[in-house]
């Protein structure tokens, strides 16, 4: 055996077991968007296996209520951080907080992303979301948190993983990244075309920019052992509408939408050792609607 090749070879560490693969215990998991209703789920699942889930969220107090919850429940360490990520100095400043605390960081998941949800919603006298009214002050915000802002806490927490020579990121992206939204799900009797709502553009756009953003980070820092991943779920029960729900269910092969904590055991196999010869890939979890 060529000994370039043993030398790569012997860089691996096989796991003791499957069961401790999984195994995230102290590991210092930060989560954008970290009291949000998926971020809260994803720290959850952080949290029951042994992590220590770090929120970041622009709601500084419910972020810290939130992390105060799950120290509780879990019996972890946790810490929530008010942050506003597309600014570059107020991630710098977790940073600096999570390193006092911690000494370090193993984990970001990049969970943050402006959704507003068009199902259910009164018509309004401006119909906003179609493309050809669409506020470019709308676009900019949107693109914001769900782009720069993964971006820059890539750049920030990627950065001391990469100096530590071992990190895990995650991007939360959506099957709206691999297709379309499919519009009719919106659509109001009795209006006009041009008043029909309609899923905004910035959302496809950001899920879509998640995955490119995935495959650049996983390439420039392997040699510094940071794996990039992405998930990639479908339309999660949130209490839609029931004809929103039926129409959504229809047009997905398990019949329904996902639960709340369904991407729980995805999220942990995803940021674990579990997944440890994965990077640059998306997981698809979206009751087969893609597959359509």
């Amino acid at each position: 055996m060529p000994s370039t090749l043993k030398q790569k070879q012997s860089k691996v560490q096989p796991a003791n077991s499957v069961k401790n693969s999984f195994d995230l215990s102290k590991k210092i998991v930060i989560i954008t968007g970290g009291s949000g209703f998926l971020g809260v789920k994803h720290a959850e699942a952080i949290a029951e296996m042994g992590g220590y889930p770090v929120l970041l969220d622009i709601d500084g107090e419910k972020a810290i209520e939130c992390a105060g919850k799950l120290k509780k429940e879990f019996k972890v360490e946790s810490l929530g951080i008010g942050c506003d990520i597309t600014v570059i100095k107020n991630v710098k400043d977790s940073l600096k907080t999570i390193l006092r605390k911690f000494g370090r960081v193993d984990i970001l998941i990049n969970n943050a992303a402006n959704n507003p949800k068009m199902e259910g919603k009164a018509n309004e006298k401006e119909p906003w979301s179609r493309l050809e009214n669409f506020p470019l002050n709308i676009w900019e915000k949107d693109l914001a948190v769900g782009l720069t802002g993964a971006f820059l806490c890539s750049q920030v927490f990627g950065t001391e993983m990469a100096k530590q020579k071992k990190g895990v990121i995650l991007n939360i992206a959506s099957d709206l990244a691999i297709i379309a939204p499919d519009q009719r799900l919106y659509r109001k009797s009795g209006l006009p075309e041009n008043e029909q709502p309609v899923k905004p553009v910035t959302y496809s756009v950001v899920k879509a920019g998640l995955l490119g953003l995935t495959r650049y980070l996983a390439t420039y820092w392997a040699d510094k052992g940071v794996r990039t991943n992405a998930l990639i779920p479908g339309g999660v029960y949130n209490n839609q509408p029931p004809v929103f729900v039926e129409k959504l269910s229809s047009l997905i092969p398990l019949g329904r939408m996902a639960n709340p904590d369904e991407y729980k055991a995805a999220i942990i196999f995803l940021v674990s050792d579990a997944s440890s010869y994965m990077t640059g890939a998306s997981l698809v979890i979206e009751g087969g609607r893609t597959c359509w």
